[in-house]
Protein backbone atom coordinates (compact mmCIF):
# COMPACT_ATOMS: atom_id res chain seq x y z
CA UNK A 1 0.00 0.00 0.00
CA UNK A 2 1.41 3.40 -1.00
CA UNK A 3 2.12 5.74 1.90
CA UNK A 4 -0.31 8.65 2.00
CA UNK A 5 1.01 12.23 2.14
CA UNK A 6 0.31 14.23 5.31
CA UNK A 7 0.12 18.00 5.64
CA UNK A 8 -0.23 20.60 8.37
CA UNK A 9 -3.47 22.58 8.15
CA UNK A 10 -3.89 24.16 11.59
CA UNK A 11 -1.72 25.42 14.46
CA UNK A 12 -2.28 26.59 18.03
CA UNK A 13 0.18 27.73 20.69
CA UNK A 14 0.00 28.73 24.35
CA UNK A 15 3.55 29.53 25.44
CA UNK A 16 5.70 31.64 27.77
CA UNK A 17 6.28 34.01 24.83
CA UNK A 18 2.61 34.53 24.02
CA UNK A 19 -0.81 32.99 24.46
CA UNK A 20 -1.56 32.51 20.76
CA UNK A 21 0.22 31.37 17.61
CA UNK A 22 0.91 34.92 16.29
CA UNK A 23 2.21 36.10 19.68
CA UNK A 24 4.42 33.01 20.01
CA UNK A 25 5.98 33.55 16.59
CA UNK A 26 6.42 37.27 17.24
CA UNK A 27 8.23 36.48 20.50
CA UNK A 28 10.52 33.94 18.81
CA UNK A 29 11.55 36.19 15.94
CA UNK A 30 12.17 39.16 18.22
CA UNK A 31 14.46 37.11 20.46
CA UNK A 32 12.29 37.55 23.54
CA UNK A 33 12.99 35.65 26.78
CA UNK A 34 10.04 34.12 28.61
CA UNK A 35 11.96 33.69 31.87
CA UNK A 36 11.04 35.62 35.01
CA UNK A 37 10.70 35.11 38.78
CA UNK A 38 8.10 32.47 39.63
CA UNK A 39 4.74 33.94 40.65
CA UNK A 40 2.82 30.73 41.40
CA UNK A 41 4.33 30.02 44.82
CA UNK A 42 6.88 31.23 47.38
CA UNK A 43 10.35 30.27 46.12
CA UNK A 44 12.38 31.56 49.06
CA UNK A 45 13.50 28.04 50.03
CA UNK A 46 14.19 26.85 46.48
CA UNK A 47 17.54 26.85 44.69
CA UNK A 48 15.85 28.05 41.49
CA UNK A 49 13.43 30.93 41.83
CA UNK A 50 12.47 31.55 38.21
CA UNK A 51 10.84 29.78 35.26
CA UNK A 52 9.15 30.43 31.92
CA UNK A 53 5.55 30.72 33.12
CA UNK A 54 2.61 31.64 30.92
CA UNK A 55 1.91 35.37 31.15
CA UNK A 56 -1.47 36.77 32.25
CA UNK A 57 -3.05 33.32 32.19
CA UNK A 58 -6.52 33.18 33.73
CA UNK A 59 -8.47 29.95 33.16
CA UNK A 60 -11.73 31.87 33.54
CA UNK A 61 -10.94 33.62 30.26
CA UNK A 62 -11.37 30.22 28.60
CA UNK A 63 -13.58 28.07 30.88
CA UNK A 64 -16.41 28.61 33.29
CA UNK A 65 -15.44 28.18 36.94
CA UNK A 66 -17.01 24.72 37.25
CA UNK A 67 -15.20 23.28 34.22
CA UNK A 68 -11.89 24.90 35.18
CA UNK A 69 -11.96 23.14 38.56
CA UNK A 70 -12.34 19.76 36.84
CA UNK A 71 -9.11 20.09 34.82
CA UNK A 72 -5.46 20.27 35.75
CA UNK A 73 -3.65 23.13 34.05
CA UNK A 74 -1.89 20.78 31.63
CA UNK A 75 -5.32 19.74 30.32
CA UNK A 76 -6.58 23.33 30.25
CA UNK A 77 -3.56 24.29 28.16
CA UNK A 78 -4.23 21.40 25.78
CA UNK A 79 -7.85 22.44 25.30
CA UNK A 80 -6.89 26.07 24.60
CA UNK A 81 -4.20 25.39 22.00
CA UNK A 82 -6.38 22.73 20.37
CA UNK A 83 -9.23 25.19 20.03
CA UNK A 84 -6.92 27.66 18.31
CA UNK A 85 -5.65 24.95 15.94
CA UNK A 86 -9.18 23.83 15.06
CA UNK A 87 -10.24 27.42 14.36
CA UNK A 88 -7.03 28.09 12.44
CA UNK A 89 -7.66 25.06 10.20
CA UNK A 90 -11.19 26.24 9.37
CA UNK A 91 -12.24 22.61 9.37
CA UNK A 92 -16.00 22.07 9.30
CA UNK A 93 -16.68 19.36 11.88
CA UNK A 94 -20.07 18.68 10.32
CA UNK A 95 -18.50 17.78 6.97
CA UNK A 96 -15.73 15.39 8.00
CA UNK A 97 -15.90 11.77 9.10
CA UNK A 98 -15.49 11.98 12.87
CA UNK A 99 -14.86 8.22 13.03
CA UNK A 100 -11.68 8.90 11.03
CA UNK A 101 -10.65 11.93 13.08
CA UNK A 102 -8.46 11.41 16.15
CA UNK A 103 -6.38 13.00 18.89
CA UNK A 104 -2.85 11.81 19.70
CA UNK A 105 -1.32 13.92 22.46
CA UNK A 106 1.97 14.08 24.32
CA UNK A 107 2.63 14.78 28.01
CA UNK A 108 5.72 13.82 29.94
CA UNK A 109 4.13 14.15 33.37
CA UNK A 110 0.47 15.16 33.16
CA UNK A 111 -1.39 16.48 36.20
CA UNK A 112 1.58 17.10 38.48
CA UNK A 113 0.01 20.03 40.31
CA UNK A 114 -3.16 18.04 40.98
CA UNK A 115 -1.19 15.10 42.35
CA UNK A 116 1.00 17.39 44.46
CA UNK A 117 -1.93 19.29 45.97
CA UNK A 118 -3.98 16.21 46.77
CA UNK A 119 -1.09 14.62 48.65
CA UNK A 120 -0.44 17.87 50.54
CA UNK A 121 -4.10 18.04 51.51
CA UNK A 122 -4.02 14.40 52.61
CA UNK A 123 -1.07 14.93 54.94
CA UNK A 124 -2.36 18.25 56.29
CA UNK A 125 -5.72 16.64 57.14
CA UNK A 126 -4.07 14.00 59.37
CA UNK A 127 -4.08 11.47 56.55
CA UNK A 128 -7.87 11.26 56.43
CA UNK A 129 -8.67 9.99 52.91
CA UNK A 130 -10.86 12.83 51.68
CA UNK A 131 -9.73 13.13 48.11
CA UNK A 132 -11.26 15.26 45.37
CA UNK A 133 -13.50 13.05 43.19
CA UNK A 134 -11.71 14.53 40.15
CA UNK A 135 -8.24 13.68 41.54
CA UNK A 136 -7.61 10.70 39.25
CA UNK A 137 -9.14 12.01 36.01
CA UNK A 138 -7.39 15.38 36.49
CA UNK A 139 -4.04 13.70 37.03
CA UNK A 140 -3.82 11.03 34.32
CA UNK A 141 -1.88 12.14 31.25
CA UNK A 142 -4.36 10.62 28.77
CA UNK A 143 -7.20 12.86 29.97
CA UNK A 144 -6.14 15.67 27.62
CA UNK A 145 -6.89 13.84 24.34
CA UNK A 146 -9.98 12.40 25.97
CA UNK A 147 -11.35 15.85 26.78
CA UNK A 148 -10.41 17.18 23.35
CA UNK A 149 -12.24 14.31 21.65
CA UNK A 150 -15.31 14.88 23.81
CA UNK A 151 -15.41 18.56 22.83
CA UNK A 152 -15.06 17.98 19.07
CA UNK A 153 -16.58 14.53 18.71
CA UNK A 154 -13.45 12.91 17.30
CA UNK A 155 -14.01 9.15 17.52
CA UNK A 156 -10.81 7.96 15.84
CA UNK A 157 -7.46 7.02 17.46
CA UNK A 158 -7.16 8.61 20.90
CA UNK A 159 -4.24 8.29 23.31
CA UNK A 160 -1.27 9.99 24.96
CA UNK A 161 2.37 9.20 24.31
CA UNK A 162 4.70 9.43 27.32
CA UNK A 163 8.44 9.55 26.62
CA UNK A 164 9.60 12.37 28.89
CA UNK A 165 10.73 15.40 26.88
CA UNK A 166 10.23 13.56 23.59
CA UNK A 167 6.53 12.92 24.32
CA UNK A 168 4.86 15.35 21.93
CA UNK A 169 7.32 14.60 19.13
CA UNK A 170 6.39 10.93 19.58
CA UNK A 171 2.74 11.94 19.40
CA UNK A 172 3.28 13.84 16.15
CA UNK A 173 5.17 10.90 14.62
CA UNK A 174 2.40 8.51 15.67
CA UNK A 175 -0.19 10.84 14.15
CA UNK A 176 1.81 10.98 10.90
CA UNK A 177 1.99 7.19 10.74
CA UNK A 178 -1.68 6.62 11.57
CA UNK A 179 -2.69 8.86 8.67
CA UNK A 180 -0.08 7.36 6.38
CA UNK A 181 -1.43 3.88 7.12
CA UNK A 182 -5.04 4.93 6.45
CA UNK A 183 -6.29 4.60 10.05
CA UNK A 184 -7.42 8.24 10.04
CA UNK A 185 -7.77 11.27 7.77
CA UNK A 186 -7.41 14.02 10.40
CA UNK A 187 -5.50 13.93 13.67
CA UNK A 188 -5.14 16.73 16.17
CA UNK A 189 -1.74 16.24 17.76
CA UNK A 190 0.75 18.07 19.98
CA UNK A 191 1.45 18.23 23.68
CA UNK A 192 1.07 20.13 26.93
CA UNK A 193 2.80 20.40 30.29
CA UNK A 194 2.28 22.37 33.51
CA UNK A 195 5.17 21.45 35.80
CA UNK A 196 6.03 24.85 37.29
CA UNK A 197 5.02 23.65 40.76
CA UNK A 198 6.64 22.95 44.14
CA UNK A 199 7.25 19.39 43.03
CA UNK A 200 8.48 20.28 39.56
CA UNK A 201 11.01 22.91 40.59
CA UNK A 202 12.04 20.99 43.71
CA UNK A 203 12.43 17.69 41.88
CA UNK A 204 14.55 19.08 39.05
CA UNK A 205 16.59 21.12 41.54
CA UNK A 206 17.43 17.96 43.45
CA UNK A 207 18.86 16.52 40.22
CA UNK A 208 20.91 19.68 39.60
CA UNK A 209 19.17 19.92 36.24
CA UNK A 210 17.93 23.54 36.48
CA UNK A 211 19.83 26.76 36.07
CA UNK A 212 20.24 28.65 39.34
CA UNK A 213 21.04 32.00 37.73
CA UNK A 214 18.52 33.78 39.98
CA UNK A 215 20.21 37.16 39.54
CA UNK A 216 19.44 37.22 35.80
CA UNK A 217 16.63 34.85 34.77
CA UNK A 218 16.26 36.22 31.25
CA UNK A 219 19.78 35.12 30.32
CA UNK A 220 19.69 31.84 32.27
CA UNK A 221 18.86 29.58 29.32
CA UNK A 222 22.17 29.58 27.43
CA UNK A 223 22.29 26.75 24.89
CA UNK A 224 25.81 26.07 23.59
CA UNK A 225 27.33 28.78 25.80
CA UNK A 226 30.44 27.99 27.84
CA UNK A 227 28.78 29.06 31.11
CA UNK A 228 25.43 27.26 30.72
CA UNK A 229 24.35 25.73 34.02
CA UNK A 230 21.12 23.86 33.31
CA UNK A 231 17.72 24.31 31.71
CA UNK A 232 14.93 26.72 32.59
CA UNK A 233 11.58 25.06 33.24
CA UNK A 234 8.73 26.19 30.99
CA UNK A 235 5.04 25.39 30.58
CA UNK A 236 2.36 25.57 27.92
CA UNK A 237 0.99 23.73 24.93
CA UNK A 238 1.19 23.36 21.18
CA UNK A 239 -1.42 21.82 18.86
CA UNK A 240 -1.12 20.77 15.22
CA UNK A 241 -3.78 19.59 12.79
CA UNK A 242 -2.35 16.88 10.54
CA UNK A 243 -4.45 15.92 7.55
CA UNK A 244 -4.19 13.55 4.62
CA UNK A 245 -3.30 15.61 1.57
CA UNK A 246 -6.27 14.78 -0.66
CA UNK A 247 -8.66 15.25 2.26
CA UNK A 248 -7.19 18.72 2.84
CA UNK A 249 -7.38 19.59 -0.85
CA UNK A 250 -11.02 18.57 -1.14
CA UNK A 251 -12.05 21.02 1.54
CA UNK A 252 -9.80 23.80 0.20
CA UNK A 253 -7.61 23.90 3.30
CA UNK A 254 -4.66 26.22 3.65
CA UNK A 255 -1.52 24.09 3.93
CA UNK A 256 1.35 25.33 6.10
CA UNK A 257 3.81 22.57 5.25
CA UNK A 258 4.11 18.85 4.64
CA UNK A 259 5.37 16.50 7.35
CA UNK A 260 7.55 14.02 5.51
CA UNK A 261 9.20 11.87 8.15
CA UNK A 262 9.95 10.95 11.72
CA UNK A 263 12.65 8.98 13.45
CA UNK A 264 12.94 7.27 16.84
CA UNK A 265 15.82 5.79 18.79
CA UNK A 266 17.05 5.00 22.31
CA UNK A 267 20.38 5.84 23.91
CA UNK A 268 20.26 2.63 26.02
CA UNK A 269 22.86 4.31 28.19
CA UNK A 270 21.77 6.19 31.36
CA UNK A 271 18.67 7.23 33.29
CA UNK A 272 19.15 10.97 32.74
CA UNK A 273 22.45 11.64 30.94
CA UNK A 274 22.83 11.47 27.15
CA UNK A 275 25.36 9.17 25.57
CA UNK A 276 28.55 11.27 25.62
CA UNK A 277 29.21 10.65 21.93
CA UNK A 278 25.63 11.48 20.96
CA UNK A 279 25.04 7.98 19.56
CA UNK A 280 21.28 8.00 20.15
CA UNK A 281 20.91 11.51 18.75
CA UNK A 282 22.93 10.54 15.69
CA UNK A 283 20.84 7.42 15.10
CA UNK A 284 17.51 9.23 15.45
CA UNK A 285 18.45 11.84 12.84
CA UNK A 286 19.63 9.15 10.44
CA UNK A 287 16.39 7.24 10.99
CA UNK A 288 14.40 10.39 10.32
CA UNK A 289 16.29 11.19 7.12
CA UNK A 290 15.77 7.62 5.89
CA UNK A 291 12.06 7.72 6.73
CA UNK A 292 11.67 11.02 4.89
CA UNK A 293 13.81 9.83 1.94
CA UNK A 294 15.98 12.93 2.28
CA UNK A 295 19.59 13.55 1.32
CA UNK A 296 21.82 15.27 3.87
CA UNK A 297 22.19 18.45 1.81
CA UNK A 298 18.42 18.89 1.52
CA UNK A 299 18.06 19.92 5.18
CA UNK A 300 18.27 23.68 5.77
CA UNK A 301 17.77 24.09 9.50
CA UNK A 302 17.58 22.08 12.73
CA UNK A 303 15.72 23.23 15.85
CA UNK A 304 17.98 21.47 18.31
CA UNK A 305 16.92 19.91 21.59
CA UNK A 306 19.49 22.39 22.98
CA UNK A 307 18.44 22.48 26.63
CA UNK A 308 21.43 24.44 27.99
CA UNK A 309 22.74 21.52 30.02
CA UNK A 310 26.51 20.96 30.22
CA UNK A 311 26.49 17.43 28.73
CA UNK A 312 23.45 17.48 26.47
CA UNK A 313 24.48 20.35 24.21
CA UNK A 314 27.92 18.86 23.54
CA UNK A 315 26.51 15.42 22.68
CA UNK A 316 23.88 16.83 20.32
CA UNK A 317 26.33 19.04 18.44
CA UNK A 318 28.67 16.07 18.06
CA UNK A 319 25.79 14.04 16.63
CA UNK A 320 24.87 16.74 14.10
CA UNK A 321 28.47 16.89 12.86
CA UNK A 322 28.66 13.10 12.59
CA UNK A 323 25.41 12.90 10.63
CA UNK A 324 25.72 15.90 8.30
CA UNK A 325 29.50 15.99 7.92
CA UNK A 326 30.53 19.01 5.78
CA UNK A 327 26.90 20.04 5.27
CA UNK A 328 26.68 20.71 9.03
CA UNK A 329 28.46 24.03 8.36
CA UNK A 330 25.78 25.05 5.87
CA UNK A 331 22.89 24.45 8.29
CA UNK A 332 21.14 27.00 10.44
CA UNK A 333 21.12 25.48 13.92
CA UNK A 334 19.07 27.04 16.71
CA UNK A 335 17.54 26.36 20.10
CA UNK A 336 14.25 28.07 20.79
CA UNK A 337 14.52 26.83 24.39
CA UNK A 338 16.82 29.81 24.91
CA UNK A 339 13.57 31.84 24.80
CA UNK A 340 10.74 29.52 25.83
CA UNK A 341 12.56 27.46 28.41
CA UNK A 342 12.08 23.70 28.40
CA UNK A 343 8.42 22.68 28.18
CA UNK A 344 9.24 19.03 28.89
CA UNK A 345 6.57 16.87 27.22
CA UNK A 346 5.25 19.88 25.28
CA UNK A 347 8.67 20.91 23.95
CA UNK A 348 8.42 18.88 20.76
CA UNK A 349 5.04 20.39 19.89
CA UNK A 350 5.99 24.05 20.17
CA UNK A 351 9.34 23.43 18.53
CA UNK A 352 7.66 21.64 15.63
CA UNK A 353 5.42 24.68 15.27
CA UNK A 354 8.49 26.92 15.29
CA UNK A 355 9.99 24.79 12.50
CA UNK A 356 6.78 24.97 10.45
CA UNK A 357 6.57 28.74 10.87
CA UNK A 358 10.23 29.02 9.83
CA UNK A 359 9.34 27.41 6.53
CA UNK A 360 6.31 29.65 6.07
CA UNK A 361 8.04 32.93 6.94
CA UNK A 362 11.53 32.09 5.64
CA UNK A 363 13.15 33.03 8.92
CA UNK A 364 15.11 31.06 11.51
CA UNK A 365 14.44 32.15 15.11
CA UNK A 366 17.59 32.98 17.06
CA UNK A 367 19.45 31.24 19.84
CA UNK A 368 19.69 34.02 22.41
CA UNK A 369 21.95 34.40 25.45
CA UNK A 370 25.25 33.45 23.88
CA UNK A 371 28.16 35.19 25.57
CA UNK A 372 31.18 32.87 25.47
CA UNK A 373 32.19 30.08 23.10
CA UNK A 374 32.65 26.62 24.59
CA UNK A 375 35.89 25.07 23.37
CA UNK A 376 34.11 21.70 23.33
CA UNK A 377 31.54 22.97 20.81
CA UNK A 378 32.53 23.81 17.22
CA UNK A 379 32.14 27.60 16.93
CA UNK A 380 32.28 27.43 13.13
CA UNK A 381 28.73 26.06 13.03
CA UNK A 382 25.93 28.56 12.48
CA UNK A 383 23.98 28.52 15.75
CA UNK A 384 21.86 31.54 14.69
CA UNK A 385 23.13 33.42 17.71
CA UNK A 386 21.62 36.73 18.72
CA UNK A 387 18.99 37.48 16.11
CA UNK A 388 16.76 35.78 13.56
CA UNK A 389 18.21 35.05 10.13
CA UNK A 390 16.42 35.12 6.80
CA UNK A 391 16.70 31.94 4.79
CA UNK A 392 14.76 30.25 2.01
CA UNK A 393 13.88 27.19 4.07
CA UNK A 394 12.65 24.15 2.17
CA UNK A 395 13.26 21.52 4.86
CA UNK A 396 13.30 21.96 8.65
CA UNK A 397 14.19 19.32 11.23
CA UNK A 398 13.33 19.27 14.94
CA UNK A 399 15.06 17.19 17.65
CA UNK A 400 13.73 16.18 21.07
CA UNK A 401 15.36 13.89 23.62
CA UNK A 402 14.00 12.65 26.96
CA UNK A 403 15.13 11.17 30.25
CA UNK A 404 15.50 7.43 29.85
CA UNK A 405 17.28 7.92 26.53
CA UNK A 406 14.16 8.51 24.40
CA UNK A 407 14.96 10.30 21.12
CA UNK A 408 12.58 11.63 18.49
CA UNK A 409 13.19 13.64 15.33
CA UNK A 410 10.66 15.15 12.91
CA UNK A 411 11.15 16.77 9.52
CA UNK A 412 8.87 19.20 7.70
CA UNK A 413 9.04 20.37 4.09
CA UNK A 414 7.69 23.33 2.16
CA UNK A 415 4.51 22.14 0.47
CA UNK A 416 4.51 21.95 -3.30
Amino acid sequence: MASRRVVVTGLGALTPLGNSLPKFWEGLISGKSGAAPITYFDTSEFKTKFACELKNYDPLNYFDRKDARKQDKFCQYAMISSDEAINDSKINLKKIDLDRSGVIWGAGIGGLETFQNEIINFTENNKIPKFNPFFIPKMISDIAPGMISIKYGFRGPNFTTVSACASSSNAIIDALNYIRMDYADVILTGGSEAAVTFAGIGGFNSMHALSTRNDDPKTASRPFDKNRDGFVLGEGSGAIILEELEHAKRRGARIYAEIIGGGLSADAFHMTAPHPDGNGAEKVMLNCLKNAKLKLDEVDTINMHGTSTPLGDIAEVSAVKNVFKNHAYKLNINSTKSMTGHLLGAAGAIEAIASIMSIVHKKVPPTINHFDDDEKIDSKLNFTFGKAQKRNIKVAMSNTFGFGGHNACIVFKEFS
